[in-house]
């Protein structure tokens, strides 16, 4: 089973519409244990920096990016089932995107979308992501295929 207390999403920049934060706030509640860390916007050195120092040395990381793997919503959460207890960090870059330092140490680099979102939509989406991969693992009605 999936252990959302065993995750946490690292993002670059805040939330800044409300509708948004209701939507990660839904999710957080239906996700114990989730948590996220918020990072300043100011310039990919700074925030590679920044991502590196977040990272905790038992976390693996895994990257969002728009060159990342596509993966349907199944295949998303077996690969959060193959990771089994581990803890995982989940990076979200701010406008610049994500350098290629911080991919090139991630688990895993995924793309939500070919599409490219604001940093804040991507929160909620992944976020939603997270809720729904955990629903299939658990055999929750919620994902329909």
């Amino acid at each position: 089973m999936l252990n959302p207390s065993r995750w946490r999403i690292i993002a670059i920049g805040k939330v800044r519409k409300l509708w948004i934060q209701d939507g990660l706030n839904l999710y957080l509640r239906r996700l114990p244990g989730l948590t996220i860390t918020e990072l300043r916007d100011c310039g990919i050195k700074k925030e590679t920096q920044a991502i590196n120092k977040a990272i905790e040395n038992n976390e693996l990381p895994v990257t969002l990016s728009e060159d990342g793997e596509l993966l349907t919503s199944f295949s998303f959460s077996q690969n959060l089932q193959k990771l089994g207890s581990n803890k995982v960090a989940f990076i979200i870059g701010g406008p610049n995107g994500l350098s290629a330092e911080i991919k090139s140490m991630a688990s895993l680099n995924i793309s939500l979308s070919p599409l490219t979102f604001p940093h804040d939509i991507a929160r909620l989406l992944l976020t939603e992501q997270l809720y729904r991969a955990d629903t299939i693992a658990k055999g929750s009605p919620y994902h329909r295929e």
